[in-house]
């Protein structure tokens, strides 16, 4: 069997044409007689439906399985990125707390060694004063 799919509504349109044909040549080359043939033709057309209605089913019952195992695959893919999604929220809630304590830290440190050196400048300006006073 090849590759190809095969579209369900070629195969509607490939089983009626057949029917067509079959039941053209069967009129053409069967020596019947009218009784008989009409009869064979009323057999062919009930052959050929009940055919179409078997490929119809089976194609549709292709159709039915093939969705159903895409939509499954779709509700696997989407939960697979929902959980992904979120895995990153937390991962970046963790890191911008991180960041924002870090910041902290540094500014604290920063504070600190403003107030050190505001506390160093004015011992030196009180040293100054204390020797031009003296």
């Amino acid at each position: 069997m090849s590759d190809q799919k095969m579209d369900p509504k070629d195969v509607i349109i490939g089983t009626f044409i057949g029917g067509v044909i079959g039941a053209g040549a069967a009129l053409l080359f069967a020596p019947v007689p009218g009784r008989e043939l009409r009869h064979n033709i009323n057999e062919t057309a009930k052959e050929s439906t009940t055919s179409i209605a078997r490929n119809v089913q089976g194609q549709s019952t292709q159709v039915i399985d093939k969705v159903k195992e895409i939509s499954k695959r779709l509700r696997s893919d989407m939960d697979e990125l929902t959980e992904s999604a979120d895995s990153l929220m937390d991962d970046a809630e963790g890191l911008g707390e991180e960041i924002a304590s870090s910041v902290r830290k540094e500014v604290e440190d920063l504070q600190r060694s403003v107030e050190q050196l505001v506390r160093e400048v004015e011992e030196r300006e009180k040293a100054k004063q204390g020797e031009s006073d003296s």
